[in-house]
């Protein structure tokens, strides 16, 4: 137990892990395999979601009118290739060098060209660049306020005039309660090719943000490694709060990014703002 009780107690607000889960060599192999199956809810909608929230997207901002699309965490191209086929020109961004990969080579064989890049988002320094920004399946809940802030500072910065940023978030409805799991994989799996014992625990914290973690903490015989997950739940009110000091001009709210209208007891949030 010499150096494991440690992670056996809730954490300190944003304390890091001791790896970085969105480009784990192993995980990212389980990832990209959770984006590409069409019938998983999991790192990717199901693809006949994207297909309905593209062609939503594709009336709110024609590509006619709002020609270069940046969709930021694009992960392995299946939002950006869609965006293509449907008219625009794409810049994708996503840490995961596992997944860009995959999206460059994909887009070498479909002749999409598409211009993708190895970086996190939040150190993306455009200018009026582009007419339309995505950020989509809940990644904007990950971050912290001040990286919010950041990056939708970023964005309304990478923005044309009249330009939109499109994005979801979950609400409180999705809150989990604290809790903890374990389980064991004598061959294997998700979490590493070596057999493995997982311990998963959910944390709630009091302070302003609300925020969530969600905990992983794997063993194998020769090593323990720790992911913090973290995330935020919002109402239409708390996006608002945050966001109309940056500059953007018009806010429009739907039930997702496929264009369901806005309820109050709906599961997610689809905020439309227009610089």
């Amino acid at each position: 137990m010499i150096g494991f009780e440690k992670y056996l107690t809730k954490p300190e607000l944003y304390a890091p892990g001791t790896d970085n889960f969105w480009d784990d060599e192993h995980i990212s192999k389980g990832l990209l395999e959770a984006h590409l199956d069409p019938d998983l809810d999991a790192a990717t909608r199901k693809h006949d979601f994207l297909n309905r929230s593209v062609d939503w997207i594709s009336k709110v901002a024609p590509p006619s009118q709002y020609r270069f699309l940046l969709d930021l965490g694009c992960g392995p191209g299946l939002y950006a290739e869609r965006f293509s086929r449907a008219g625009y020109i794409v810049t994708g961004v996503d840490m995961s060098r596992r997944s860009i990969a995959y999206a460059k080579e994909q887009s070498l064989r479909n002749g999409s060209r598409i211009d993708y890049l190895c970086r996190d988002y939040l150190s993306i320094d455009y200018v009026e660049l582009f007419d339309v920004v995505t950020l989509i399946y809940c990644d904007y809940g990950a971050l912290s306020r001040k990286d919010r802030i950041v990056l939708l500072e970023k964005v309304y910065q990478a923005l044309k005039p009249g330009g939109k940023f499109i994005f979801d978030v979950f609400t409180p409805q999705m809150r989990k309660k604290e809790s903890r799991s374990w389980h064991f994989s004598g061959k294997g799996g998700f979490w590493s090719e070596k057999p493995y014992l997982c311990l998963e625990a959910v944390y709630q914290y009091d302070d302003e943000d609300s925020t969530e973690l969600r905990r992983y903490i794997v063993m194998t015989e020769d090593a323990v490694k720790c992911y913090n997950i973290w995330d935020h739940f919002f109402t239409r009110e708390a996006l608002l709060s945050e966001a109309r000091g940056i500059g953007f001009n018009a806010f429009e709210f739907y039930g997702d990014v496929a264009g369901k209208e806005y309820s109050d007891t709906g599961e997610t949030i689809c905020g439309v703002y227009t610089r």
